[in-house]
């Protein structure tokens, strides 16, 4: 009896040893890289619900791990790159850095009929298909969404054409020159680690920019004397992409669950994550914190917003001039489509 015992245990454990090890050879780690700091909302909100949405789906057999603030590569620009390539499993970045590789999904970026980042989000999710997913033909797509640029942080009064002219000022992406131009200001390209000393300098005169940048870190407030709202709406767009081969690699259950978060719900968690942050800046500026004591907040009226909107109007026309020389005919076509 004790020799069969014996024999059975050894055999018990055995067998738990071959099942925990093939436990382990099944548990994938995915790595993200971001180039923003680990306080950022993408990190500890948006790539914090990601990760636990995988683990409990998986019951921790497929984990992610972030490596914020550059740590697999510095600067945003390579990082569509660094995820085709492999250097990072998962990567988090802007089309706009890369519009040759991105045209049609960067028509989103001017403003049009949204005037948040989830409903401009939506009118990604529902022009993807049909217009945008052979730019992304490379990788695997998690997710694209988008943060509003609805304000202009300013050294001077800019809620007019008049004011407009003449002023140096930094738009959310460089596409959006022709209208800038149609307005008579100056467009200035700067990225926006720069733009704090831009303003204190009198580098520039104005920024566009989310309510939440008012406050920190990037602390806008304190080198601004107006905060302009009612501004034609234009946007950030943001990928985040997976590498196809290691996507390919997973397990039938572990793409599954890659399947299933990839789209809307990811980007809808992603413009979330941005529409709450502006959220919270309209509240930190609605509190009257000291730091707002010297800015005067202004509203467009709606005389001048019209005048706008027809800057707007001629600007995108160049626009689409612009696209048509480049061979892409359809960009006016796919802009509609965006904002029906």
């Amino acid at each position: 009896m004790k020799t069969k015992l014996k024999s059975a245990l050894l055999s018990l454990a055995l067998a738990t040893s071959v099942l925990g090890s093939v436990g382990q050879a099944n548990a994938e780690e995915l790595s993200v890289a971001t180039f923003i700091p680990p306080q950022h909302h993408i990190n500890s909100f948006f790539f914090d619900w990601f990760g636990k949405e995988v683990a409990k789906r998986s019951n921790g057999s497929l984990t992610i791990k972030v490596y914020p603030a550059g740590q697999l590569g510095a600067g945003p620009v390579q990082q569509y790159k660094r995820v085709v390539e492999g250097v990072a499993d998962i990567t988090f970045g802007l089309p706009s850095y890369t519009p040759a590789i991105f045209p049609k999904t960067i028509l989103i970026v001017p403003p049009g009929k949204a005037t948040t980042s989830l409903e401009s989000t939506q009118a990604l999710m529902n022009v993807y298909d049909k217009y945008l997913s052979d730019e992304f033909k490379d990788v695997k797509l998690l997710g694209l969404f988008t943060v509003a640029g609805d304000a202009w942080a300013a050294t001077k009064d800019v809620s007019t054409m008049d004011g407009l002219k003449g002023s140096k000022i930094v738009p959310f992406a460089s596409m959006t020159t022709p209208i800038f131009e149609e307005m008579n200001a100056v467009p200035v390209q700067m990225p926006v680690t720069e733009m704090y000393t831009g303003l204190s300098t009198g580098t520039i005169d104005a920024t566009t920019i989310s309510p939440s940048q008012t406050s920190k870190p990037w602390n806008f407030s304190e080198v601004s004397t107006h905060y302009v709202d009612n501004i034609p709406t234009s946007y950030a767009v943001f990928f985040v992409a997976m590498n196809k081969e290691r996507y390919q690699g997973l397990s039938d259950e572990h793409r599954k669950i890659i399947d299933d978060l990839a789209g809307e719900q990811v980007s809808m968690m992603g413009a979330t994550s941005f529409h709450n942050d502006g959220e919270r800046g309209k509240k930190w500026m609605a509190g009257n914190p000291p730091e707002m004591a010297n800015v005067k907040m202004t509203t467009v009226s709606a005389e001048e917003r019209a005048k706008m909107d027809a800057a707007v109007a001629r600007g995108m026309q160049k626009i689409f001039a612009d696209y048509a020389s480049r061979g892409i005919d359809n960009a006016e076509e796919i802009y509609n489509a965006m904002n029906q």
